[in-house]
Protein backbone atom coordinates (compact mmCIF):
# COMPACT_ATOMS: atom_id res chain seq x y z
CA UNK A 1 0.00 0.00 0.00
CA UNK A 2 1.00 3.58 -1.06
CA UNK A 3 0.65 4.39 2.69
CA UNK A 4 3.29 2.64 4.02
CA UNK A 5 5.90 3.72 1.53
CA UNK A 6 4.91 7.53 3.27
CA UNK A 7 5.01 5.87 6.66
CA UNK A 8 7.80 4.64 5.75
CA UNK A 9 9.77 7.98 5.17
CA UNK A 10 8.15 9.45 7.87
CA UNK A 11 9.99 7.24 10.13
CA UNK A 12 13.10 7.89 8.23
CA UNK A 13 12.59 11.40 8.70
CA UNK A 14 12.11 11.55 12.24
CA UNK A 15 14.98 8.83 12.86
CA UNK A 16 17.57 11.16 11.24
CA UNK A 17 16.11 14.37 13.15
CA UNK A 18 16.36 12.26 16.45
CA UNK A 19 19.76 11.38 15.71
CA UNK A 20 21.24 14.47 14.37
CA UNK A 21 19.78 16.85 17.44
CA UNK A 22 21.37 14.44 19.64
CA UNK A 23 24.81 14.61 17.98
CA UNK A 24 24.48 18.06 18.02
CA UNK A 25 24.01 17.74 21.99
CA UNK A 26 27.01 15.49 21.96
CA UNK A 27 29.59 17.73 20.19
CA UNK A 28 28.24 20.90 21.50
CA UNK A 29 26.20 22.22 19.04
CA UNK A 30 22.63 23.79 19.80
CA UNK A 31 21.24 22.57 16.10
CA UNK A 32 20.63 19.16 14.26
CA UNK A 33 24.12 17.96 13.00
CA UNK A 34 23.16 16.17 9.48
CA UNK A 35 19.44 15.00 10.52
CA UNK A 36 17.77 15.41 6.90
CA UNK A 37 21.21 13.30 5.50
CA UNK A 38 20.81 10.67 7.98
CA UNK A 39 17.59 10.69 7.09
CA UNK A 40 17.96 10.13 3.21
CA UNK A 41 20.81 7.53 4.40
CA UNK A 42 18.32 5.21 6.37
CA UNK A 43 16.19 5.24 3.22
CA UNK A 44 18.22 4.02 0.98
CA UNK A 45 19.88 1.75 3.12
CA UNK A 46 16.38 0.56 4.79
CA UNK A 47 14.68 0.81 1.56
CA UNK A 48 17.33 -1.47 0.07
CA UNK A 49 17.37 -4.22 2.95
CA UNK A 50 13.58 -4.07 2.98
CA UNK A 51 12.97 -5.02 -0.77
CA UNK A 52 15.65 -7.00 -1.17
CA UNK A 53 13.55 -9.45 1.44
CA UNK A 54 10.61 -8.87 -0.33
CA UNK A 55 8.46 -6.76 2.07
CA UNK A 56 8.79 -3.55 0.37
CA UNK A 57 6.56 -3.89 -2.42
CA UNK A 58 5.84 -1.64 -5.54
CA UNK A 59 2.46 -0.16 -4.10
CA UNK A 60 4.99 1.28 -1.45
CA UNK A 61 7.40 2.31 -3.03
CA UNK A 62 4.81 4.66 -5.23
CA UNK A 63 4.36 6.44 -1.82
CA UNK A 64 8.19 7.31 -1.20
CA UNK A 65 8.32 7.93 -5.17
CA UNK A 66 5.43 10.66 -4.22
CA UNK A 67 7.41 12.43 -1.71
CA UNK A 68 10.42 12.17 -4.17
CA UNK A 69 8.83 13.83 -7.06
CA UNK A 70 8.34 16.99 -4.18
CA UNK A 71 11.97 16.75 -2.63
CA UNK A 72 13.42 19.66 -4.32
CA UNK A 73 11.04 21.87 -2.98
CA UNK A 74 11.16 20.22 0.21
CA UNK A 75 15.00 20.31 0.59
CA UNK A 76 14.89 24.55 -0.50
CA UNK A 77 12.49 24.86 2.41
CA UNK A 78 14.62 23.52 4.66
CA UNK A 79 17.67 25.00 3.71
CA UNK A 80 15.80 28.42 3.94
CA UNK A 81 15.64 27.02 7.92
CA UNK A 82 19.37 27.46 8.00
CA UNK A 83 21.08 30.55 9.20
CA UNK A 84 23.67 30.57 6.64
CA UNK A 85 24.91 34.04 7.41
CA UNK A 86 25.47 33.00 10.57
CA UNK A 87 28.11 30.42 9.97
CA UNK A 88 29.91 32.36 7.01
CA UNK A 89 30.18 34.93 9.99
CA UNK A 90 31.03 32.57 12.63
CA UNK A 91 34.52 32.17 10.88
CA UNK A 92 36.75 29.86 9.03
CA UNK A 93 35.57 26.99 10.46
CA UNK A 94 32.44 26.47 8.90
CA UNK A 95 34.12 27.02 5.45
CA UNK A 96 36.39 24.57 6.25
CA UNK A 97 33.79 21.89 7.33
CA UNK A 98 31.82 22.14 4.03
CA UNK A 99 34.88 22.34 1.31
CA UNK A 100 36.22 19.29 3.53
CA UNK A 101 32.92 17.19 3.23
CA UNK A 102 32.54 18.29 -0.34
CA UNK A 103 35.56 17.09 -1.50
CA UNK A 104 35.43 14.05 0.58
CA UNK A 105 31.68 13.54 -1.52
CA UNK A 106 33.87 13.94 -4.37
CA UNK A 107 36.78 11.42 -3.76
CA UNK A 108 33.84 8.58 -2.74
CA UNK A 109 32.45 8.92 -6.44
CA UNK A 110 34.87 6.70 -8.30
CA UNK A 111 34.96 4.14 -5.18
CA UNK A 112 30.90 4.19 -4.98
CA UNK A 113 30.58 3.99 -8.56
CA UNK A 114 33.00 0.89 -8.65
CA UNK A 115 30.86 -1.09 -5.75
CA UNK A 116 27.63 -0.40 -7.75
CA UNK A 117 29.09 -1.98 -10.91
CA UNK A 118 28.60 -5.91 -11.63
CA UNK A 119 31.27 -8.04 -13.33
CA UNK A 120 31.09 -7.97 -17.33
CA UNK A 121 30.05 -11.40 -18.76
CA UNK A 122 33.58 -11.93 -20.10
CA UNK A 123 35.30 -11.45 -17.18
CA UNK A 124 32.57 -13.74 -15.36
CA UNK A 125 33.85 -16.24 -18.25
CA UNK A 126 37.41 -15.85 -17.49
CA UNK A 127 36.95 -16.26 -14.20
CA UNK A 128 34.88 -19.49 -14.93
CA UNK A 129 37.67 -20.75 -17.56
CA UNK A 130 40.54 -20.10 -14.97
CA UNK A 131 41.70 -23.89 -13.73
CA UNK A 132 42.08 -23.68 -9.61
CA UNK A 133 45.14 -24.21 -8.09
Amino acid sequence: MIIYGVAFLAFCTLAGIFIGELLGKLIGVPANVGGVGIAMMLLIFLGSYLNKRGLFTGKSEQGVEFWSAIYIPIVVAMAAQQNVYGALSGGPMAILAGTAAVAVAFALVPVLSRVGQKKSDSETASSLTKAPR
